[in-house]
Parts: C-alpha cells; structure tokens; sequence
C-alpha cells in the first residue's frame, strides 16, 4: 500500500515539475525573445549569397570612405510645369539637407523634358550601416522636403525604399502575433465547444512562440545564422498553426482516454503513446523538409531553415511536455460542459467523414481519376503567373519610395532615375568608365568615391529600372567588364541575382525535400508503396495550390507578378505540412491493418477516427498561414494564400477522397513489401465497409 501510494505521488509530483522547469525557461529566455527583431536583416543584400556580383558591390561599398551609402531621389513634381517658386523652394530644401547632413558631392537637380518634374539624388554615407539612423535620416529628410500648392514632393531611391521596408518588418511580428493569436482562438473556441478549454492550448502556443524567438535570437547571435522578417513571420505562423494541429491530436485522444481510465495521468500517458509516434514524425518531416533550405544559395532561404526548424521543435517540445502536463493538472473539469466521465460511451453519431468516406469507395476509380484529373487542371493555372515582380509592385499598401519610383519612371522614360553600380579595382576605373560609356543602353556614367583600392561607378542606363531592356544592358555591362575585374550590382542587379539564385535552389532543394520526407515516411509507415502515394498527393496539392494562385493573383488581387521564392517555399511547406495528415490517416490505417481489419474496413476507420481531427487541424493551419495575407508584402501575400489553400485541398479533398480510395484499389499492396502486403485476403462484410456511428474527436 506505501508503494501504491509513493508511485502515485510521484505520479502527481510529475506535472507540477514539468510546468515549473518551463516557468524557468520562460525567466531566462524572456529576454533574449524581446531582441528577435532586432536581429532580423531585411536589405535585398541579406537575401542574396556570397557570390553574387550584387553581394560584392555592397560590401565593398561598406569599404569605401564613408562606408555604406543611403542613396535617396528627392522628387519635385507639378502638373502643367514647375514655377520659379519651385525651383526655388527645391534649392533651399536640398541646401538644408546638405546643411544637416555630410553628403558624397553637391546634389545637382536634373529637370524632366516637359519641365514638370525636378530630380535631386542625395547620397550620404553619415548613417552608415546602422538602420535605426538611416530610418531617421530618412524621415528627417522627408520632414524637411514637403511641398504645397499643388508641388508633390517625394523622397524615393534604395534608400527610402529599405528604410520603408524596414518598418513593415519591424511591425510585421507584433501584427502577425495577435492577427494568429486571435484566429486560433475563435476556431479553438468552435472546435472545442468549451469556455475554458481553448485557453491551455492558447497559452501554451504562445510560451513555445515566446521560446522560439529566442532561440531565434541565440541562432544569429552565435551561428551568424540570417534572420529576415519573412522567416520570423513564418516562424511565428509555424509555432501557433503546428502546435495548435499537434495539440488538436494530443486532446482528441486523452479525451478518448479519460473514459478509459480513472486518472488523468493515466490517460494522458496512454495518449502520449498513442498519438506520440505520429506526432513525432509529422514534426520529424517538417523539421527535415525545412533544414534542406541548408543547401540554398540564398542566405534568406538557408537561413528560414533553421529558424523555421526551431518553431516546429518549440511547438513539438510545448505540446508534448507542458501541455500534458497542464492538463492534467486540471483534471476532468477542463473539458466542461463536455465533460468524458470515466467508463461513459461517447454519444453515438453519424460521421461526416465516414459517410464521405463510404460515397467515395463506392466508385473508387471513378472518384480517384476525377480527384487527379481536378487537381490537374487546376496546376494548369501556374502558366497565368506573372512572372517576378518588381521592387515597386511588392508592396500592396505602396509607400513614398514605391511613388516617387512610379513619378521618376513617368517623368524620365529616356534614362533610368536608379544607377547601376559598378565596383572597379582603382587602377582599372579609368578604362572600367570608357567602356562602361560606350556600352549599348547606357545614359549616363559618373564616378563616385575611390578607396581601398576601389573605385565607384554609377552608371544610369536608358530604360526603366527591372525591365528586359535594363536586364539586357546589366549583363553587357557584367560581360564586357570582368576583364577590368569588375562587380556589377545596385538594386536591379541584386533582383536579377535574387531570381538566378531562386532558380537555382528549386532544381537542388525540392529532390532533397522529396528524398528527405520519404526517408521519413518508409521508416514510419514501413512501406514503399504508401509514402510514394502520399508524396504524389502532395506534390498534386502543391501544383494545385500554385494553380489556383495563378487564377487570382493578377486577374483578382491585382498583382503584377509573383515572388520568385514562392514556389520553392511554397513547396517545402506543403510538402512538410501536407505529409502531417497523410501521417495522422495512414499510422491510424496501420494500425487498424495491424489489428486484423481488411483494407477498405481499415481505411474507413482511419478516416472515421481521424477525420475530425484532420479537418479541425487543417482548418486551423489555413487560417494561420491565411494571416498572411492581411499583410502589405506582396510576396507574403502570395505564399500565405497558396499554402492556405493547398493545405485545405489536402485536408477536405486529398485525404479524404484520394489518399482513401487509392488505399482502397491498391489493397495490401498499400503496404508492400511489409509484411502487411503478405496477409491473406478476405471479403470485408458490409458492415465493415459502412461505418455509421463514430466518436468525435
């Protein structure tokens, strides 16, 4: 009796630890996650590798005199002409900004051919690399450049441009935060059905964020791993969207278990084990999936590896220690007014999935050949995307950068307001020039500062900034330069690298997410059959969803163009999060396999017990990464709305009708060459194959 009761007193003592030793953590890390923003580089110079000529320029530009450069346009606009008050009210505003600022040379204003338009470049090198005095510099150049009566005057340039880039990300997590938060907690509500019960996985959600950030924050401080505001925002979407799906498994099952036993710690042990295995490599297959983005030349995407990797392990670690341990610690009381009693019966119900389930194999081929045959015509839609989308179409709310950049490329067709850059060794910059002028499309040629060696070049080419023209004149200027060992770069170089890289790593990473996620499949599933059918249904899911966003991006939301990251991110996180429900449906399968039942009773039990939970998580994860969509970054937009929809395509149409008919024509060749492909056959009798009554989950 004194051995019952110190095993059961150690059995209470366990969950108070569990919960304690995270309170700790959350003292000591605290910190360090309020710093993750800070942290996070949002130049399209951090996006790009080493090698890339772009890459190059602006590092060596932080060599030159002054180091780095904010280059600013400041653009005086009025219809009908400008006046002499004008020109004169744009002297006295530039002579104060020279007067407040160290500026690289006198600004000298160059007039548009009609007369209505005055263009000032202003560089200075005085906020350096530090991004909160280039936000002030910025904004105190705006405070002093203001127009009236009918004179618009806007500051454009790279260097407005990163400086409002920089306070949408510097917002982005705080917004994305709440925006999740809220979400997830009116679906919990709706799941749950319950005033309290929402909150444990809620609260729990948010000390896994509140780690990840921090080990986000300990990533870049001692790997120098690049933190961008597109990875922290999708961090933030992967720690609540995966955690919220895990927690979903974890409690439908102890709620199954608490009717079973008398104690809830007995129950929830008995979950752990039940659903612990699937859980576990549904995060495994995120997880590898996202550390292949290791192997990409962009540092943005081989920096989302890791980061992204630390909020799937922060949810996974949440939701298998603190959130059991919470749990049981409220007891029974929890799950008010639905409370499982111990030894009650669930209520008997007809299952929506199950009777989806029966409809579909009741003509399997016809339903499996329909559902491909759909989802095929859909991908057909990624020949209506755009193509890359340019710097002044990637924000949906456009600030005064994106303006003045539209203003400069009305005013000036004959030259482009943006400079090429050129980085030449010193003794070559004489020759480096001469050439440079005599290059087809180019405008203009000025040298800019010489140090360490190197010399400045901003050359200004006849057509508009991101055009074929412009391209076409950038890589003549890249060809006919590199005998004087010449880097080429400046904001329309860095998006021509950008693309080149993106193209790059699909053709390297997508095998390896493939490769990555099988492994992972035929170690669970012990098959080779079944994790080829789940990568197909995926891989359909993804071309379907990219499809769809084809179909809407441009015609319907206006876009004019894509992201070129959108479809290797785009496919790394379908594939992952898509596997998770392939993962829940089939270990469910297995395990009814395993158990004697034949294969078409096994699949629809399967989806009769798992339906509901795949739904619920499935909506959930949608409607975080659908947050994404509320924000002013194109691109984030764009892969937000993709995976919303590509997951809810696997959730209502792939798993339910494809996966389950296919499991059903292929029989227990699902499982070859498992020993479950050897079992001897039999006729399932109708009542089998017709489940009418389910548990909920």
């Amino acid at each position: 009796m004194a051995a019952v009761r110190t095993r059961t007193g150690r059995k209470r003592a366990v969950p108070w630890v569990v919960v304690g030793l995270w309170l700790a953590a959350l003292v000591l890390v605290g910190p360090l996650a309020g710093k993750f923003a800070d942290v996070q580089q949002n130049r399209a110079v951090d996006y790009l590798p080493d090698s890339a000529d772009s890459t190059q320029v602006a590092r060596i530009q932080d060599r030159l005199p002054g180091g780095e450069s904010t280059d600013l346009v400041l653009v005086y606009h009025r219809d009908g002409g400008l006046t002499d008050a004008d020109r004169r009210t744009a002297a006295e505003q530039i002579a104060e900004v020279s007067g407040a600022y160290d500026l690289t040379g006198e600004p000298r204003g160059i007039p548009s051919k009609d007369g209505s338009t005055l263009m000032y470049p202003v560089t200075s090198t005085q906020p350096g690399q530090d991004d909160k005095a280039r936000e002030v510099f910025v904004d105190e150049v705006r405070d002093i450049a203001d127009g009236d009566g009918g004179l618009s005057v806007e500051v454009g340039g790279p260097g407005a441009l990163n400086t409002d880039m920089d306070k949408v990300f510097g917002t982005l997590d705080a917004t994305l935060l709440l925006a999740t938060l809220a979400v997830v907690t009116v679906l919990l509500i709706l799941i749950y059905r319950s005033p309290f019960l929402w909150l444990v996985p809620l609260a729990v959600s948010g000390v896994a964020a509140t780690v990840s950030m921090a080990a986000g924050y300990g990533l870049h401080e001692l790997f120098d791993v690049t933190v961008t505001g597109q990875s922290g925002g999708v961090m933030t979407v992967l720690v609540l969207g995966a955690g919220t799906d895990y927690a979903l498994l974890l409690i439908a099952r102890y709620r199954e278990e608490l009717r079973r036993h008398e104690r809830p710690y007995d129950a929830m042990r008995t979950a752990l084990r039940g659903c612990g295995p699937a859980i576990l490599a549904s995060s495994g297959t995120v997880a590898a999936g996202l550390l292949c983005l290791l192997a990409a030349d962009l540092n943005s995407s081989r920096g989302m590896g890791p980061v992204g990797t630390i909020g799937v392990l922060a949810a996974l670690v949440a939701m298998t220690t603190l959130l059991p341990a919470v749990l049981v610690l409220l007891g029974r009381r929890i799950f008010w007014p639905l409370i499982p009693a111990f030894g009650s019966e669930p209520k008997a119900r007809r299952s929506l999935f199950a009777a989806m389930g029966t409809s579909a194999t009741r003509r399997p081929v016809t339903v499996l050949v329909g559902g491909a045959a759909l989802l095929g015509a859909l991908a057909l839609g990624t020949l209506n995307l755009s193509g890359s989308i340019k710097q002044e179409d990637s924000f949906t709310d456009r600030p005064e950068s994106i303006t003045a950049m539209q203003t400069l490329a009305r005013e000036y067709p004959e030259r482009s307001s943006r400079p090429v850059t050129v980085i030449v060794p010193e003794k070559q910059a004489e020759a480096a020039a001469d050439r440079a002028r005599t290059t087809e499309g180019v405008a203009e040629v000025a040298a800019g500062r010489t140090g360490a060696g190197w010399t400045e070049i901003a050359v200004f080419t006849t057509a508009a900034p991101e055009t074929p023209a412009e391209t076409r004149t950038i890589e003549t200027l890249r060809a006919g330069l590199d005998p004087e060992g010449a880097y080429v770069g400046g904001p329309s170089a860095q998006q021509m690298d950008l693309a080149e890289s993106e193209s790059r790593d699909r053709k390297v990473i997508v095998p390896l997410v493939l490769g990555a996620v099988f492994v992972i499949l035929v170690g669970l599933l012990r098959s080779l059959v079944a994790p080829l059918l789940l990568l197909a249904a995926v891989v359909a899911v993804w071309g379907a969803a990219l499809g769809i966003g084809g179909l809407v991006f441009e015609p319907v939301f206006g876009f004019a163009g894509n992201d070129p990251g959108l479809g290797l991110l785009s496919f790394v996180f379908l594939v992952a999060l898509g596997v998770d429900y392939g993962i829940f449906l089939m270990h469910r399968m297995r395990e009814e396999s395993v158990g004697g039942a034949e294969p078409e009773a096994a699949a629809l039990t399967a989806l009769r017990t798992t339906g509901g939970v795949i739904a619920s998580a499935g909506v959930v994860l949608a409607a975080t990464f659908a947050v994404l969509t509320t924000l002013p970054m194109v691109g984030l937009v764009e892969l937000g709305f993709v995976i919303a929809v590509g997951v809810l395509l696997d959730t209502f149409l792939v798993r339910t009708y494809l996966v389950t008919t296919a499991s059903v024509l292929l029989k227990r060749r699902m499982w070859w060459p498992g020993r479950l492909s050897r079992a001897p056959e039999r006729t399932a009798p109708p009542e089998e194959r017709e489940p009418v009554a389910a548990n909920a989950p």
